[in-house]
């Protein structure tokens, strides 16, 4: 089965599935209030320079100031060592030889790139190394380097490209080769190549002349931006349920992507596009905290500021052999589980696996391998370090966006984000305390006590001994109340 592209598209929100052999891989949200920024290029100004951090933060015109580290800083690149080529999308890793107050001093106006967008309280990161993406390369006009995505595996194909890429470009810049350009003729590559650096001789004259802070350039739009980096020959249909967006869509590959071939369907039918699919279930699937296994195992996901926890127990599934089988099994299907649900939910970061023990080091590395194996779909770059005697992984994920639950959830207002409450019986033996500390100081014979509904039907039945210890020792009478509204840790003491 061919891999499908299902677009839905309302006045407020975009929604984009990438769907693989049947079952929903990756989902990309962007809502009309909060538009992704990612590539967006601004004239910022420098506000603080923090020696200790070897950082800035600048002001791009958004809510937070942006953070920029040293390595980021474009003024001293022909100073830096070598680069480093990185994976798909290629983030250059320079290393700074000058502190960045010698680079850098508040107030200095700067080009600067959006690398990640605002995550959780942190504001956005922000690179002056400027790179703008197209269908087959990467231009970096402040750069003069040519690299070769690592996901192109073919020597000869390698030094092709790179030897096309080297002939055709303008000097002083570079370029990234990306994956789908394996197989692509020259044509391919100069039609590219002359539509990057036309749009950089654009955005640098809109920075000539523009002040700070200000937006000089945005990055396409969500649809386009997926259309251009995810469909390749594996994507046979593109469904979407809006004609503007339709016509938009086949303008868009018409431009720079004449040679695909491909299919773009208009869908007009009564029932929802993503209930058509099936995908309403998949998505409200992605944002719980456990993910039931086929074998009856399950795995719990909590995602937290520092860290993502992902646990594997064995749930209802026994197994037909032995324990150390019954494990296994259960392992190797949490694996192929956990990759996919890192790509739906978008879960970047320091991620720890905690897998059932295993007493055999063959079986672990078995479930090592099946889990590097597993990533390689995984357009995110990962580096997975070997499970330990614990059951432990520690692995990380690139992560350049919100998550899908941080996207599409918010901190529960009755928990404060903790996921959990304080148990109704916590709660009475807490009101037990502060009565007796208010007791003493409430005049009269009567005490009003106002609580949440199932606090209080603890009051009247299993802790009605408390209350009445409490009226025999201070001589007052204790009405409890009922308040629907209340938080159920929430309580009130007052004269009746």
């Amino acid at each position: 089965m061919g891999n499908e592209l299902v677009i839905n598209t309302t006045s407020h929100e975009t929604r984009i599935a990438l769907i693989e052999n049947g079952t929903i891989a990756e989902l990309y949200v962007e809502r009309s209030r909060v538009k992704g920024i990612i590539g967006n290029i601004y004239k910022g100004r420098v506000v603080r320079v923090l020696p200790g951090m070897q950082a800035a933060f600048v002001d791009i015109g958004l809510e937070k100031a942006a953070f920029l580290y040293v390595a980021d800083v474009f003024d001293a690149m022909e100073e830096y060592e070598t680069f480093i080529e990185g994976e798909e999308g290629e983030e250059q890793v320079p290393h700074p030889l000058h502190p960045i107050e010698e680079l850098l001093q508040e107030g200095q106006e700067l080009l600067v790139q959006i690398s990640k967008e605002p995550i959780g309280t942190k504001g956005a990161r922000i690179t002056a190394h400027i790179s703008l993406p197209g269908r087959h390369l990467v231009y970096m006009p402040t750069v003069d380097h040519v690299g070769i995505s690592r996901r192109i595996e073919d020597e000869a194909e390698r030094e092709r490209l790179k030897e096309i890429v080297d002939r055709i470009k303008p000097p002083g810049g570079g370029f990234i080769v990306r994956t789908v350009s394996e197989g692509k003729t020259e044509e391919d590559l100069v039609a590219d190549l002359n539509y990057l650096t036309k749009l950089w001789d654009e955005i640098y004259k809109r920075n000539e002349k523009a002040g700070a802070p200000t937006l000089i350039h945005s990055d396409l739009d969500v649809t386009q931006k997926v259309v251009r980096d995810i469909l390749t020959e594996t994507v046979e249909r593109i469904v979407v349920d809006s004609k503007p967006e339709h016509d938009k869509i086949v303008q868009f590959i018409s431009t720079f992507m004449p040679k695909m071939k491909y299919s773009i369907e208009l869908y007009e039918e009564e029932e929802p596009i993503f209930d058509h699919f099936g995908l309403e279930v998949e998505i409200s699937r992605a944002l719980g905290r456990k993910v039931w296994l086929k074998s009856g195992g399950y795995i719990i996901i909590e995602q937290t500021e520092a860290l993502t926890a992902i646990d594997v127990n064995t749930g209802r599934f026994v197994g037909k052999h032995n324990l150390e089988d019954t494990i296994l099994k259960t392992n190797l299907e949490a694996v192929k589980e956990i990759a996919y649900q890192l790509r739906l939910r978008n879960l970047g970061g320091i991620i720890i696996i905690d897998f059932i023990d295993m007493e055999k080091e063959v079986n672990r590395d078995k479930v090592y391998t099946a889990l590097e194996e597993a990533l390689k779909s995984d357009k995110s770059k990962t580096n997975i370090l070997k499970i330990s005697e614990l059951g432990l992984v520690e692995m990380t994920r690139k992560r350049v966006r919100e998550s899908l639950g941080r996207m599409m959830c918010e901190p529960c207002p009755y928990c404060e984000g903790r996921g959990y409450l304080k148990s109704k019986i916590t709660v009475c033996h807490e009101i037990f305390r502060e009565l007796r500390r208010e007791m003493l100081d409430l005049r009269g014979s009567k005490v009003m006590l106002t609580v949440h509904p199932q606090v209080a039907d603890l009051l009247y039945d299993e802790e009605r001994r408390g209350l009445e210890e409490l009226e025999k020792n201070f001589k007052k009478r204790i009405t409890v109340r009922a308040k629907p509204g209340f938080h159920q840790e929430q309580f009130e003491i007052s004269l009746s």
